[in-house]
């Protein structure tokens, strides 16, 4: 059996790989296109506890790391318990966190989770990725349809409402005229923009 990869390295980030549960099947998610991404197989084949993530990060420098990164082959939301208990101990040194997340936390969770989320996550990392409903779902396809576009954009306006460092992104294969349209939703939301390179 294959030991799980629960921790990755990055360009002096540390990423942490919590789930492969994912809402959302994008057309353009890494995992649907490579065996590997950057060399690491992030199949899992159980989630890992918080303590086993914690103990992990115990043989790191966590300190070294420009940020501390719950993403993975999943959506981190689904495990927002063990996001918390392992950015409390993160913060213990000093370290900062963000999260990459699709937005539909709130709808997995079944709960308002944006109220607090800024104690445990400096920067919330959600994907954009279409300027409406309707391109969001031929896109990403959610379990949710089209009403997974505007619980991305309540959360993302929640969690700014809230304090958090809110950004929004999305991936340049989109095309030159949808990430003009993004960047007016974005700004019509007071939150910064940012363009990826698809993968």
């Amino acid at each position: 059996m294959k030991k799980d990869t629960l921790t990755y390295e990055i360009d002096n980030n540390l990423y942490i790989n919590l789930t492969n549960r994912c809402s959302n099947n994008c057309e353009f998610c890494v995992r649907n296109h490579l065996d590997s991404y950057d060399g690491y197989d992030l199949w899992l084949e159980r989630e890992p506890t918080a303590d086993e993530i914690i103990s992990e990060l115990k043989t790191r420098d966590i300190e070294k790391y420009n940020e501390i990164v719950f993403c993975g082959y999943g959506e981190p939301t689904y495990r927002y318990d063990v996001i918390k208990d392992v950015a409390d101990y993160v913060h213990a040194f000093g370290a900062k966190t963000r999260v990459n997340t699709n937005g539909q936390g709130n709808r997995i969770n079944g709960k308002d989770i944006t109220a607090d989320i800024y104690k445990y996550l400096d920067k919330i990392n959600v994907s954009l990725n279409a300027s409406n409903a309707k391109k969001y779902d031929a896109d990403c396809h959610s379990e949710y349809g089209e009403e997974a576009f505007f619980d991305m954009l309540d959360f993302a306006k929640k969690c700014k409402e809230a304090g958090a460092n809110v950004i929004f992104s999305v991936v340049d294969c989109i095309g030159e005229d949808e990430i003009k349209a993004c960047k007016h939703l974005a700004d019509s939301y007071g939150i910064p923009l940012r363009i990826r390179e698809m993968i």
